[in-house]
């Protein structure tokens, strides 16, 4: 028997779900320097946001960077102090710094999906209940309101709140108790095998969905209500 047989053989009554990259977009590293050069008051010529973008890739893996970011969200001050270690090894002066920091807590930096209402609002309909897992410093529940997403989310676990996250399986059975269901009724659904994968070990079956190369495309939800049923 095929594994998607088996899920659609239950009838399942939850869905946890990830945030950035599985239901708003994360823009590539090209548009997230471009636009803080640009909210700096600097102009954001190709050569310099190629340098910059290389400089921040390059010190992402360095041990310090890498190994901050485990824990990083599970603080608004871990995240700010990790964001800012990591800007100053890329060599980002503190105007910089503090611009592209702050860019990240504008909702112009994670459009909705344009399938993300849809899925959300059928999944309600259903009698489904939703929560949001995500790894973040800040609340997102003002954003799900300013799009009129609220009314269908259920539960917002989001680590800075609880100490913890992905691939801590502890973020995950805080998500199914918050919607009082088990893990054998709930599905996870996110973009990083690394970090939504943890649901796994929490006994939660979970869709990886593939990246999509803009806001514009739907990022393959339609899967998430085929598997529900």
């Amino acid at each position: 028997m095929q594994p998607s047989t088996v899920m659609q053989a239950s009838t399942l009554r939850a869905v946890l779900f990830d945030w950035r990259g599985t239901l708003v977009h994360d823009p590539p590293h090209e548009w997230w320097v471009a636009t803080a050069l640009t909210r700096a008051g600097r102009a954001p010529d190709g050569e310099t946001v190629a340098a910059l973008c290389d400089a921040l890739r390059r010190a992402a893996v360095l041990p310090e960077v890498a190994a901050g970011e485990i824990g990083c969200d599970c603080s608004k001050a871990a995240h700010r102090e990790w964001s800012m270690m990591f800007f100053e090894r890329a060599g980002l002066d503190d105007e910089l710094a503090e611009s592209l920091y702050a860019l990240d807590l504008d909702p112009v930096a994670h459009p909705f999906y344009p399938d993300t209402a849809p899925a959300l609002r059928a999944l309600h309909e259903q009698g489904c209940r939703v929560a949001l897992v995500s790894d973040i410093h800040v609340d997102l529940r003002p954003e799900f309101a300013a799009a009129g997403l609220d009314r269908y989310i259920d539960a917002y676990v989001l680590s800075y709140e609880h100490g913890v996250q992905k691939p801590d399986r502890a973020i995950f059975e805080i998500a199914l108790r918050e919607l009082e269901v088990g893990p054998e009724d709930a599905l996870m659904v996110g973009d990083r095998a690394s970090h939504d994968g943890g649901a796994v070990a929490a006994g939660v079956t979970t869709l990886i969905l593939a990246p999509v190369a803009s806001a514009d495309t739907p990022v393959g939800l339609a899967r998430v209500l085929a598997v529900v049923g």
